[in-house]
């Protein structure tokens, strides 16, 4: 057994070594950090973004051809290059055919998609008038309340009697009772009674 020294480096690690270093396998994390060590060496330089790949259309695909010459059966003096002819022919009929159906799928999800908005929408405005109709009417009730009941008070007083203009809603003639006239002169409030 050799003891360890200098000797004992390997030949890539040692400075006086011409050898260039070994390269070991690049990790996600230190690729990375290169390429961010490149960008940053010149930041003035324009940096040029991949574009997104296009989706494949129909239109995109070359349409399948008019006339086939040269068809042979499937087995009748087909040589060993007509399988992978006719293997490519028949990849890009399944790719153009699934195109078309993915196409068709497209446009019928989105169409249940707009009819699904339009009546979320349609029950979302019957909801909101709903709402809005049933606070006009709380708000109205509350400002008649404040009034006092002088908005419910529509037709006026009955027929021959005017309107005692201290107590809403209470008519100045016509009472037969003492106690009934003395409440009308009164000036409306609010009893309060403190129970200690």
């Amino acid at each position: 057994m050799s003891e360890p020294g200098p000797d004992s480096l390997p030949t890539s690690a040692d400075p006086r070594s011409k050898r260039p270093t070994k390269r070991r396998a690049i990790t996600p994390h230190s690729e990375q950090a290169t390429e961010i060590k490149t960008l940053f060496k010149d930041p003035s330089k324009e940096i040029r973004l991949p574009t997104a790949a296009k989706d494949r259309t129909v239109a995109s695909l070359s349409a399948p051809p008019e006339i086939v010459t040269n068809v042979q059966g499937s087995s009748a003096g087909a040589g060993s290059g007509e399988f992978h002819v006719y293997k490519a022919s028949r990849r890009r009929e399944y790719e153009r055919l699934r195109s078309m159906q993915a196409e068709v799928d497209k446009e019928k999800n989105d169409e249940e998609w707009e009819k699904e908005q339009e009546e979320t929408k349609k029950k979302d405005d019957a909801k909101t008038d709903k709402n809005r109709r049933r606070r006009e009417k709380k708000k109205a009730a509350r400002g008649k309340q404040k009034n006092g009941g002088a908005d419910m008070d529509v037709d006026g007083p009955a027929p021959g009697m005017k309107k005692n203009p201290n107590v809403p809603g209470v008519p100045l003639g016509g009472q037969t009772d003492d106690a009934e006239a003395q409440y009308a002169e009164e000036v409306p409030g609010v009893i309060i009674h403190e129970d200690d």
